[in-house]
């Protein structure tokens, strides 16, 4: 991506940032350029989060991103691309000392915590669908990230996100099945 291209984008994300979009767009950079953190005030000690810590959670309870419109300003970062390639992952989210937390549901734990356990958890599902730029290499552009409900299952989400993903596409993309 050409340095204007990448001008371009980063002007364009920040305008689909709601509220406290300074300091959310500050934290996207931190969170690009640090390695390690224990804690999220870390972030703070970035040289490119110019703020004080509190400014992070600030952003994180203000900011609402317009979900639909950045979506958009992704693909359109890949609408040149012959066949696009997406893949969907669903990744669980353990959380059973929380019984306060609402909808958690039970979810597919691939590596229990205990030999004897099942592979089962309760918590949260999450679906991504992410457009996977390159046939080497590990980097991917999540399209959609969201938390599937005690309604649906990860089958459905999934189709619901590529269908809201294909609407917005010019060629018809490959997902693979593994």
């Amino acid at each position: 991506m050409k340095t204007n291209n990448l001008q371009d984008f980063r002007q364009a994300a920040y305008h689909c940032l709601g509220k406290a979009k300074d300091a959310t767009f500050e934290l996207t950079d931190a969170v690009l350029v640090t390695r390690n953190v224990s804690c999220l005030a870390e972030f703070s000690l970035c040289p490119l989060f110019r703020r004080k810590w509190p400014s992070i959670y600030e952003a994180l309870e203000d900011c609402r991103p317009q979900r639909g419109k950045l979506m958009k300003l992704y693909i359109e970062q890949m609408l040149d691309v012959e066949e696009p390639v997406l893949a969907i992952d669903h990744t669980s989210w353990p959380r059973p000392h929380a019984p306060t937390l609402q909808e958690r549901t039970y979810e597919h734990q691939p590596t229990p915590t205990h030999p004897l356990a099942r592979p089962i958890t309760i918590g949260q599902g999450y679906s991504t669908i992410a457009f996977i730029p390159e046939v080497e290499g590990s980097w991917a552009l999540p399209l959609r990230h969201e938390r599937i409900t005690s309604w649906e299952s990860p089958i459905s989400k999934a189709c619901w996100q590529i269908k809201s993903v294909c609407r917005h596409l010019k060629q018809r993309p490959l997902i693979p099945l593994r």
